[in-house]
């Protein structure tokens, strides 16, 4: 999957590349920290800002990455249970008379 970028608007309307993205972010977005890192979303946890734009890019990513999931689970072939088969019965010894 594809590094996302991280945009960030200064005050002077100037876009810069952040370095991740805010946890305020992600909790907007509905996803937490850990699935953010699974599905490849860069996590700076110094910055407390939110952004609407970097919320949406979230979104579609995640949104993204759970179609890509589902699509691979359904790809994979299903095992199939071998079928049980009885063990042989043991031949009964003969009684020493």
């Amino acid at each position: 999957m594809r590094q996302i970028k991280v945009v960030i608007t200064k005050h002077n309307k100037k876009q810069n590349i952040g370095k991740g993205f805010s946890i305020t972010e992600l909790e907007k977005a509905g996803v937490n920290k850990q699935q953010a890192k699974q599905i490849g979303l860069p996590v700076d946890v110094k910055r407390k800002s939110a952004h609407d734009q970097n919320i949406a890019t979230i979104k579609e990513h995640a949104e993204k990455a759970k179609a890509q999931k589902a699509q691979a689970e359904a790809a994979k072939p299903k095992p199939q249970k071998p079928e049980k088969q009885k063990p042989e019965p043991k031949p009964k010894k003969k009684a020493k008379s």
